[in-house]
């Protein structure tokens, strides 16, 4: 897979949040993806920059357009500087959540994007990458 990063976006606090989201949407018509692939894009991006500034406060998104086999995609890397995931299989299952809310976040995001990778340090942050591929 070859990846160039085309855009790095701070996320300081839930302001930021709108600011990710018309990003995402930018990018994910700039890649050629059509209205109903663009809003699942935008609705995991949301999802996770919730997550940065509800667990960690702040944080960053990587947004970056890759291809594959010819075939392009939007990948989407949130990073934090937080307490870390401990369980991240347990974090993963619908309905999980250790803040009262729903659990829908990263489940839910997993479940709209076509590949989702997360690497979780205890005590030292969490990095979430998500893609989606065109045609998928």
């Amino acid at each position: 897979m070859s990846a160039a990063t085309d855009e790095v976006l701070s996320i300081t606090g839930e302001g930021d949040i709108v600011a990710v989201r018309r990003a995402v949407r930018e990018a994910a018509h700039g890649v050629g993806f059509g209205v109903t692939d663009t809003t699942r894009i935008v609705t995991a991006a949301s999802e996770l920059a919730r997550n940065v500034c509800k667990y960690a406060g702040q944080g960053t998104v990587h947004l970056r357009r890759v291809e594959r086999d010819g075939r392009g995609g939007l990948q989407l890397e949130f990073e934090d500087h937080g307490p870390g995931i401990p369980d991240v299989a347990l974090a993963l299952e619908q309905g999980y959540s250790t803040s009262g809310g729903l659990g829908l976040g990263l489940p839910g995001a997993k479940r709209l994007m076509d590949e989702t990778d997360i690497r979780s340090d205890v005590g030292c942050g969490v990095t979430v990458s998500v893609t989606k591929w065109l045609g998928s």
